[in-house]
């Protein structure tokens, strides 16, 4: 496959049911030109803040910068930062009607301190990672089934953040298996036990180390390392990111090596949110695995190239 106009089109109105950890990432950006003469920390004079999505809500705003549509449900709190949270994905065109509020806990949200040349001074997390239980996480399976039957594929953000149970989690995969749609799992180690019948699990080369307690150094590695993913989570196929050294997918009827296509990294924050909503639009618009992959790593070489969580366009994987 050839990301050429006529597949990218077939891209557009597939709808992607995101499930997972709604974010809100605050940047506070300024100057340093002194030392503080309380403590050896920058004193950083304050230019401007800006607000971008976070975790699954970058997730969704790439699928909807891609042309197709995402829905949305998560955990918020009932705060402040709730609101902007919801006005910020309604700005991206996600839908947020399966968006559950939970007055006991905060919403999430990272806000971060930064300079002018986008150097990282300072981060302070507002989170509560409790799992959702009870009548909240009944509250998200009911959710999951009534927006599952629109959808086209079914996307799990797990970023640890007290949205995904494993309750939670297998209301997605059983919804996913009853439509006859993929289910895609972008993952965390803690939770591995969590995801048994997914369609594609993709796990970061450091995550895959740490399910399997292998080291990765070279591709005989990698391969051997993504065939004991597969059978210790139980999902069907695995996609292992490498940073530089590009992505590996594992199927049962063989492996696919491809090669990083970064033009030039100046971040990678929200690189794996690019790479997991990419391929799953792509798997729901009907491409094979081996297509949505290619599919996913051009974009994550064109997302690292900026700064912070952020989002491909269709325009930009044309060229």
């Amino acid at each position: 496959m050839s990301t050429t106009d006529d597949f990218l089109s077939r891209l557009a109105g597939r709808t992607v049911l995101v499930v997972g950890d709604l974010m809100l990432d605050h940047f506070v950006v300024g100057s340093v030109d002194r030392i503080s003469p309380e403590a050896p920390v920058p004193v950083v004079r304050f230019a401007r803040e800006e607000y971008r999505l976070g975790g699954a809500a970058n997730v969704a705003a790439n699928i909807q910068a891609l042309g197709g549509r995402a829905e949305v449900v998560g955990l918020v709190g009932d705060d402040r930062e709730a609101a902007q949270l919801g006005d910020e994905l309604e700005r991206s065109g996600a839908g947020t009607s399966g968006v559950v509020r939970d007055g006991s806990r905060c919403t999430t949200r990272k806000t971060r301190v930064v300079t002018n040349r986008n150097q990282q001074v300072a981060r302070i997390d507002y989170e509560g990672d409790a799992e959702a239980d009870g009548t909240v996480a009944a509250a998200l399976v009911a959710q999951i089934d009534r927006l599952a039957s629109a959808a086209d594929a079914i996307l799990v953000s797990d970023y640890l953040k007290g949205t995904i149970s494993a309750g939670v989690a297998s209301a997605a995969i059983a919804a996913a298996k009853r439509r006859g749609i993929p289910v895609t799992i972008d993952p965390k180690v803690p939770h591995s036990g969590y995801y048994a019948g997914a369609t594609l699990v993709t796990p970061n080369h450091h995550e895959a180390e740490a399910v399997t307690h292998m080291r990765i150094r070279s591709d005989d590695d990698v391969a051997t390392c993504a065939r004991r993913v597969r059978e210790l989570i139980g999902c069907e196929n695995v996609l292992i990111t490498r940073g530089e050294h590009g992505m590996w997918l594992h199927t049962p009827g063989g492996d696919t090596m491809l090669s990083a296509e970064a033009r030039e990294v100046s971040d990678v924050t929200g690189a794996g949110d690019t790479v997991i909503a990419a391929l799953t639009l792509a798997l729901a618009a009907g491409a094979s695995l081996q297509d949505a992959a290619r599919l996913a790593n051009r974009a994550a070489g064109i997302v690292v190239g900026k700064f912070g969580p952020a989002t491909v366009s269709l325009q930009e994987l044309a060229l």
